[in-house]
Formats: structure tokens, sequence, C-alpha cells
């Protein structure tokens, strides 16, 4: 029989098993290693701002296509080697995302200071509030300590990263698939109130909308005529357009308002408001009506994104360049 110590040894080791395994991330993590953290980041970012208005809403994308794939681990910014098939080379990603040197200066910045500390996975979490903030969106506390991946996903990219091409059901299926649910999905979506999208990625809805020959009906006929002159049917399909109409290059609830005008400019935006009996239809309409309530949820909607599958303890590595895993 066991000594009533013996099961009190037992009872610890399985609480301390039991705390390994489930490690949660903490807003406090880097206070005593690297204080500065932050604040180093801000101010690089700032920086790329003043000659790129566009960072903000790529740094912020980038943070959203690493944690659906794998969870947020850093992966989308390992480059090709000869182990690793890069998750840039990926469908949603390729001759897309952008951002990677300004994430490179942070790093650089952050090794200056405080070296093998700070992981890249917790760079484009940081990043990702930082650029929502500086641009006049909501603040939150971001949470820490996630580690980088060893390895990236490039079929996981292209099978799990939401599509602007797709069907409500099938985007709502892939947040569900990372934990996410519908308050997410809207709230998170709002992120396309800056930015920029390349006419490839909504071009069909104004010539040939499902094959159809016509144009998207639930697509603002003049807003329509608009983006035609800016992506003309025989066009390359890389040329941009801003992905909200009226305040491009700052953080508000004016992507709920235009959807609720059809102004959406991809289809999985506009998806949102126009599905029949979509349960995400009352969500928008709340959004762009209160941006209280929109900057709220979406704050929120960004912390448990963060949460998606975090490598953390000894999992992983502490990448000291972003780019490849250390000592390749």
């Amino acid at each position: 029989m066991l000594s009533s110590s013996s099961l009190l040894l037992s009872a610890i080791c399985l609480t301390l098993l039991t705390v390994e395994t489930k490690s949660q991330l903490s807003s406090t993590f880097y206070d005593t290693t690297c204080p500065n953290a932050s604040t180093i980041l801000r101010g690089v970012l700032q920086q790329a701002l003043q000659s790129d208005v566009r960072i903000g809403a790529s740094l912020i994308r980038l943070h959203f296509h690493d944690c659906f794939v794998n969870g947020c681990d850093g992966s989308i910014l390992l480059d090709n080697s000869a182990n690793i098939q890069s998750e840039k080379d990926a469908g949603p990603n390729t001759n897309s995302t952008r951002g990677f040197d300004v994430v490179d200066n942070i790093k650089t910045a952050l090794e200056n200071s405080c070296p093998g500390i700070v992981s890249c996975a917790d760079i484009l979490a940081l990043a990702a509030e930082a650029s929502v903030s500086l641009q006049g969106g909501p603040s939150w506390t971001v949470q820490l300590g996630r580690r980088d991946s060893l390895t990236a996903n490039q079929a996981g990219a292209n099978s799990s990263i939401p599509s602007p091409f797709e069907s409500l059901t099938n985007i709502t299926a892939k947040f569900t698939a990372v934990g996410l649910n519908t308050n997410d999905l809207v709230a998170l979506s709002g992120a396309h109130t800056f930015g920029r999208a390349q006419c490839r990625l909504f071009s069909n809805r104004l010539y040939n909308f499902s094959g159809t020959g016509n144009p998207d009906p639930t697509l603002n006929s003049s807003y329509r005529a608009t983006l035609q002159q800016t992506c003309p049917q025989s066009g390359s399909g890389f040329n941009v357009a801003n992905l909200d109409p009226t305040t491009p290059d700052s953080f508000d609830n004016n992507y709920f308002t235009n959807l609720v005008n059809n102004r959406g400019l991809l289809q999985s935006d506009q998806e949102l408001f126009s599905t029949n009996g979509a349960p995400t239809i009352s969500i928008v309409n709340t959004f762009s009506s209160n941006q209280t309530a929109f900057f709220q949820s979406f704050a929120q909607s960004m912390i448990n994104m963060g949460n998606i599958s975090p490598l953390t303890g000894s999992s992983g590595e502490i990448r000291s360049d972003c780019k490849k895993v250390n000592g390749s």
C-alpha cells in the first residue's frame, strides 16, 4: 500500500505534468527577460508605416495565415530549404503575402536588445496588435510565450486558409476546425477595414461570376464600375484596390457599413451579409451600427486566434532568424 507521502508526491507530479501539457500563454511572459519587447517592435513598425501605409494590414494577415496552419508557430516565415517546403509558396500566400522584411527588421532589433528571447511567432502576434492600434483600432493585451516551429506545412496552407472564392459554409467550417466561432469569423473579417487586394482575387465578381457571364448581383453597380476601371477584364490581375473604399487606411467599422451597402470587395466579404438566412447577417448589422461592439469583439477574437495550438514549454525553438530554423 502506498504511504500518504507517496500519494502526495504522485499527485504533485501529476499536477506538474498537467500544467506542462496545458501550458498557457501569458501577457507577462517577457517582463523580466525582454521588458521593452513591445516598445522596440512598435518603434520599428511606426518607421515602416511612414513609407508603407499598407504594412499594418499586411502584418495582421501574416499572423492570420500563420495561425490557421499548424497553429500560431511562425511557420509562415520559413523560406524553402532542403527539408522545408515554404508556406510562402502556397496558393493563398504566393505573390500576395508581404511584410517579411519588416518582421526581419523587428527580429534584428529584438535580437540586439534581448538575444534568443522573443520568438518569431510572438513577433507576429505583437505586430498584429500594434498594427491595429496604430491605425485607429482597438488595443488588447497580447498573450505571449509561443515558440517557433521547426518545419512548415505548405499543403496545410493550401487547404486550411480561407479563400476569397469560397462559400460562407466552407469558410465557417475552416474557422470551426481551429476552434473559432461565427462571431470570430465576422469580427476577424473586419480586418479588411484596411489594406488592399489584388484584382485577381475579385475580378470574377466584375465580369463573370460563377460562370454566369454576368457580374455578381450582390455587388453595387456604381462600385462595380469603379472597380472595373482599376481591374480591366484584360488586365494582369495584379493591380490592387482598397478593401475598404471609404476609409482605406484607418481601422474602423466602415467595412461592415460597406457590406450593408453591397460594397464588400471580396466574395467572402459580401457573403457575410448577402447569404440568405446566414447567422452572420445580424452580427454585420450590429458591427455596422456600433463600432465599440466591433472593436471589443475584434480584440477578443484576435486573442482567441492567437491561442490556436501554440508551441510552448520545450516544444519548437526560438529562431534567431525568422526565415530559417536554427543551425540550418
